[in-house]
């Protein structure tokens, strides 16, 4: 049996965005519920001062002198940035300003990341628990090098580092419906809230995907032609029964890991100071916040990650990519079984990792272990800030208005117990904010109060490494964009118009652009 699954196959539930933001500013932005958001309950900070406030607005503020590199810019991840390796390494070093007794720490950690699980039982207690459906053995398999995943090449029988979620339309309950605007789902009954194409023994794979895509002709200035590939994803060999008739699905490619503890660590405060969800400044960008219920704190918080910034916190982050992609239970995702349903009765009892006085098959010890290693991957430096070409790229990207959405600097919390993360100036050029991006990148599948058109913004710093580390240029959530070019001109909704000044613009200035974009 094969499911075809293309964007205008997709469910579309979310409200129209005008009137759901009008109710979410209404509710959310009141000043009870803003403090339970802006409360960074994952972080020990200590509150900044009126003199720290104006000297954070004034370095964080655009600039307007492209003649030169501005102060610090070479320092990505200010003092944690690393040394711009020029190999397959480059995204998988410490931070620099990590002790040397923490290293100790990262590499126990980096170990666990790299570790590959097995079924149980086994002799070995402490790497056993694996599915038993899982889409791989190690996060290192998805997170190859600590960089991008990468979509399934022509033959090949899985999609290792590429997953399908999968959700139905849902009702309000009453913990979601404490979160304005929140989009309720319910996992499908037969497959759960991911497709997994690896299994146990004797244990039913869920699907296998594949994908065929379909070019378009893009006409550029100058008489240069682009290539956009539009993709149409094929789950094949359903082993237990059809998906649900109003099943919506998201592919998804595995993200790099650098500097998610920097971006863990900028206030909540000034990642929405950036939001504008009503477009009150008319300039056509309207980023908003999605607002999410942490599992580790009990209450809504900020996302920060993920493609729809779904997820608060990077142990929480990890804890999900235990339980969803590998099978492994913790003490946020208790189930032994992961993503295994209720119709899967031979995958709930296959024997399990969590027995002989062991709770759960990763516990905290090695979550934190984890965490701290996924917390303190560096971010490289910049390279040829002091290019001519890389700063007249800087320029356009600036004049065209790309920076409203890419904010190239933010200022850390002033943190009391995360030396690595404390008070840096850093360059990720991202909002963390939420943007409709156009019917052409739309998945419509609503993700907490993300629609289904809605994408977080990527942060940009490395991506002109991804080569290098990750043996491919492919972008996007999905990876359909072959080069930095072809993910620009994919760009629509609110970044349309900077889409079409690109292709309008002379080459040499594309050119440009792309060479600024490269030095990131």
């Amino acid at each position: 049996m094969m499911l075809c699954i293309t964007r205008w196959t997709f469910i579309n539930i979310s409200m129209p965005r005008k009137a759901l933001w009008v109710f979410l500013s209404l509710l959310f932005y009141s000043s009870a519920p803003a403090e339970t958001v802006l409360e960074d309950l994952h972080l020990d900070f200590m509150e900044r001062t009126g003199e720290e406030i104006k000297r954070i607005n004034s370095v964080t503020g655009p600039t307007s002198d492209f003649s030169k590199p501005e102060q610090f810019e070479t320092n990505s991840a200010g003092a944690a940035t690393v040394r711009a390796q020029m190999d397959r390494e480059a995204f998988s070093q410490p931070s620099k300003n990590v002790s040397f007794e923490d290293e100790l720490d990262f590499l126990v950690g980096n170990g666990l990341f790299r570790k590959v699980w097995v079924s149980s039982p086994a002799s070995t207690l402490a790497s056993d628990g694996l599915g038993p459906l899982f889409n791989a053995r190690s996060c290192r398999r998805c997170h190859i090098k600590d960089g991008r995943g990468h979509v399934p090449k022509s033959g090949e029988d899985n999609a290792i580092s590429m997953i399908l979620k999968v959700s139905l339309p849902g009702e309000v309950d009453e913990r979601n419906n404490r979160i304005p605007g929140f989009i309720p789902t319910l996992p499908e009954p037969n497959y759960g809230q991911q497709m997994q194409d690896f299994s146990l023994p004797g244990i039913q794979a869920e699907h296998r995907l594949s994908i065929t895509y379909e070019d378009e002709e893009v006409v550029l200035s100058d008489g240069e032609i682009a290539y956009l590939r539009h993709p149409t994803y094929n789950s094949e060999n359903l082993g237990y029964g059809p998906l649900h008739l109003k099943a919506m699905f998201s592919p998804r490619v595995a993200q790099q890991m650098i500097g998610l503890g920097l971006l863990e660590a900028i206030p909540a405060s000034d990642i929405i100071a950036n939001s504008d969800p009503l477009d009150n400044n008319g300039d056509g960008i309207s980023g908003r916040p999605n607002i999410v219920w942490s599992k580790e704190f009990d209450q809504p918080m900020l996302g920060r990650f993920g493609h729809k910034a779904s997820v608060p916190t990077i142990k929480e982050q990890t804890a999900q990519a235990f339980a969803m992609d590998i099978g492994i239970s913790s003490a946020l995702f208790p189930s032994p079984w992961g993503d295994c349903t209720e119709n899967q009765p031979a995958c709930r009892k296959t024997m399990h990792g969590d027995g002989d006085e062991r709770f759960f098959e990763i516990d905290e010890v090695g979550m934190d272990l984890v965490t701290f290693y996924s917390r303190n991957l560096g971010v490289p430096a910049r390279r040829n800030v002091d290019d001519p070409t890389v700063l007249k790229g800087k320029r356009i990207f600036y004049q065209t208005g790309c920076n409203q959405c890419h904010t190239p600097k933010f200022v850390t919390h002033r943190l009391n117990n995360q030396d690595e993360q404390s008070f840096q100036l850093i360059w990720p050029y991202t909002d963390l904010l939420l943007h409709d991006m156009g019917e052409g990148l739309a998945d419509n599948r609503p993700e907490v109060t993300a629609s289904g058109r809605e994408w977080r913004t990527p942060p940009l710093w490395g991506i002109g490494l991804t080569e290098l580390v990750s043996g491919h240029t492919q972008f996007l959530h999905d990876g359909r964009a072959r080069n930095l070019l072809e993910a620009i001109l994919w760009h629509g909704g609110e970044a349309e118009q900077q889409r079409e000044m690109i292709i309008s613009m002379p080459k040499s200035d594309r050119d440009a652009l792309l060479k600024f974009l490269e030095s990131l």
